[in-house]
């Protein structure tokens, strides 16, 4: 079966996929590597062309593997890199995006973010991520793990070319939908949602279960098919294995009834104030 691939469109009118690969924790154990750059290739095979990595995964074992599965492939992939805030000062994130292109083996990163907020300035985060852009380094920047009131401090710094929010955001993690997302939505910033399947710990759930089985689908496809039905939301889910990863590709055929809907609404109730953005 031919999968097309969806996408969202960036502010930059740009796009990057509606679903694409996580990889944290891959590339850490050589026993399972060639199962893992099977899956990784096998995503790309299926359209899920975007692929998520940071310099933090392995301590920067997972770029590597990752520059490895798309050897002759890098003009198909939207890659996606992440700086940690220890090393995101102006001088630093240039750095640390160097060593991160070198173990990829890449020229160039399509979409580079600051893993979560830390102690350096975001200005000087941010004139380092537009030194790279002008140097052909990286294509375009976001962050990761950034609340409402750091989303305003960005853009109160200097940061209105940022192109994505890699937030966790799933079924039971839905504060965001309250204020960030709305926000988001109206300031026109996609968010990537990692953990879309909260590392496993959807797949036993019986509602979930329901839901799947009257689609003759699987636990996974349904928590990603919900996502996906999100306005303006892409998902980043992790596989191990060529199999998982052709569960996740299907998920983007998925249709979601509003029976469907409401009885996951029921199951994972809306939030009904503010709360604070969860992480992993």
């Amino acid at each position: 079966m031919t999968l097309a691939a969806a996408a969202i469109e960036l502010p930059s009118g740009q796009t990057m996929p509606v679903l694409g690969q996580g990889t944290w924790y891959l590339g850490e154990r050589p026993g399972r590597r060639q199962d893992e750059l099977a899956a990784l290739r096998a995503g790309l095979d299926l359209g899920m062309t975007m692929i998520d990595t940071a310099e933090m995964y392995g301590d920067g074992a997972s770029e590597e593997l990752v520059g490895e599965a798309i050897t002759g492939r890098r003009a198909d992939v939207f890659l996606v890199d992440k700086v940690v805030p220890s090393n995101a000062s102006r001088r630093g994130t240039v750095q640390a995006c160097r060593r991160s292109l070198q173990r990829l083996g890449v020229d160039h990163i399509d979409l580079y973010l600051l893993h979560w907020r830390g102690t350096h300035p975001l200005a000087d985060t941010i004139e380092a991520f537009a030194e790279l852009v002008d140097a052909g380094d990286i294509g375009q920047w976001g962050v990761s793990n950034f609340d409402l009131s750091d989303m305003t401090d960005l853009l109160e710094a200097g940061g209105n070319s940022c192109a994505t929010n890699q937030i966790l955001y799933n079924l039971t993690r839905r504060g965001p939908e309250y204020d960030l997302l709305p926000w988001l939505r109206e300031h026109r910033i996609p968010v990537m949602a990692y953990s879309p399947i909260e590392q496993g710990r959807l797949l036993g759930h019986p509602q979930v279960a329901e839901v799947a089985a009257r689609h003759e689908a699987t636990p996974a496809q349904v928590a990603l098919a919900w996502l996906l039905r999100q306005d303006r939301v892409a998902a980043i889910p992790r596989s191990s294995n060529p199999e998982h990863t052709r569960e996740n590709a299907e998920a983007r055929d998925l249709q979601l009834s509003e029976e469907d809907m409401a009885a996951l609404d029921t199951a994972f109730p809306p939030p009904a104030g503010p709360q604070p953005l969860e992480m992993l």
